[in-house]
């Protein structure tokens, strides 16, 4: 089944700033990314937080807040395990889809801001603004780019809104994200919003959740996994959408298995011919849905065409959403996958 053009078009584009391939670059300063300081005050204000580069202090909860596209469901879905849905006025992030039973619902119940988007499926400078956000979230600097039409962090400091990019984020290279990024966006978003409790108990959970899984596939064969978007092109080769380096991978090692293509590009995301892919012994597949009604149907067609790999001769393929991203749902992720390539230890 067909993706929706424009979602997949805007993935696309905005995957493609993650990789160096596509020609990504920032000025950022990454120096004291993602770190806060609480002040002892009653109720835990004012919150000191240094974020690629700035220094912002926060003398108490954000009331409006506006979570852009950046083709990630982290920022939004991080805000509403956190029980702050009733902060947001425009959310701009949707993956359709998730392991969280009601998580795709509650998103798309979000107010949007009714903006006309931009050629990047984001909100432009003068929409923004027109928002009246007292904070603002982006996965990547890229989403405080004033060439690509955005308001800059600077900007929206003078309308006095403070801006916010995910772990990982500052130099528009996910690349060496894992688990832990999840975790301090957790715990960041917990701290300017005053509720640490609730972050520390789902970061607890996850961590738990995860210890659990990684101890029954401990000392198991690891399987070649390949992870890829489903029906999305990033590049010129039939396969630009496969999985190399980053969170996944992470992901992948705690289920017990590895990446088979964990070599064939130093960034996020490879751009394979055929011919590479079919070359490749693929044990099992993950295939990621974003906007997909039907990833299962995209798992089904490559395993036809590759019948020599072992994931076509075994059927062994999962499908997953958000909980493969950064966000507070890796443990689902892990406990799916592993289920998938060791089900005799369930």
């Amino acid at each position: 089944m067909s993706m929706n053009r424009p979602a997949a078009t805007a993935l696309a584009a905005a995957l493609c700033l993650l990789t160096a391939a596509c020609g990504a670059s920032s000025t950022a300063d990454t120096a004291g990314e993602g770190t806060t300081e609480a002040a002892a005050a009653k109720g835990g204000y004012p919150v000191t937080l240094q974020n690629c580069g700035t220094r912002q202090t926060f003398e108490k909860a954000p009331e409006r807040v506006v979570v852009m596209n950046g083709a990630s469901v982290a920022e939004v879905s991080t805000l509403l395990a956190l029980g702050l849905q009733d902060r947001i006025v425009a959310n701009q992030q949707s993956y359709g889809g998730s392991e969280v039973k009601g998580r795709a619902a509650a998103v798309a119940a979000l107010p949007t801001g009714d903006v006309e988007r931009n050629d990047a499926y984001d909100i432009p400078r003068e929409a923004m603004l027109g928002l009246r956000p007292d904070m603002v979230l982006s996965t990547t600097a890229y989403g405080f780019d004033e060439k690509n039409g955005f308001a800059t962090r600077d900007q929206l400091r003078q309308v006095g809104a403070a801006t916010y990019v995910s772990p990982q984020g500052c130099d528009q290279d996910t690349s060496k994200m894992t688990i832990a990024d999840s975790y301090r966006l957790l715990r960041d978003m917990g701290k300017v919003f005053g509720v640490t409790d609730r972050a520390e108990k789902l970061v607890a959970a996850s961590e738990k959740n995860i210890a659990e899984t990684s101890a029954k596939v401990a000392g198991e064969k690891k399987p070649k996994v390949m992870v890829l978007f489903s029906n999305m092109s990033m590049g010129g080769n039939d396969f630009s959408s496969v999985v190399a380096k980053g969170i996944y991978n992470d992901i992948l090692a705690e289920a017990g298995g590895s990446n088979a293509f964990e070599s064939a590009s130093s960034t996020s995301f490879a751009d394979l011919s055929k011919e590479k892919v079919a070359a490749t012994d693929v044990d099992a597949l993950v295939v990621i849905g974003y906007n997909d009604p039907n990833p299962a149907a995209y798992a089904k067609k490559l395993l036809k065409e590759f019948p020599q790999w072992p994931a076509a001769r075994n059927n062994t393929y999962v499908t997953l959403s958000d909980s493969m991203y950064l966000g507070p749902s890796n443990d689902l992720a892990v406990r799916k996958i592993a289920g998938m390539l060791h089900p005799d230890a369930f």
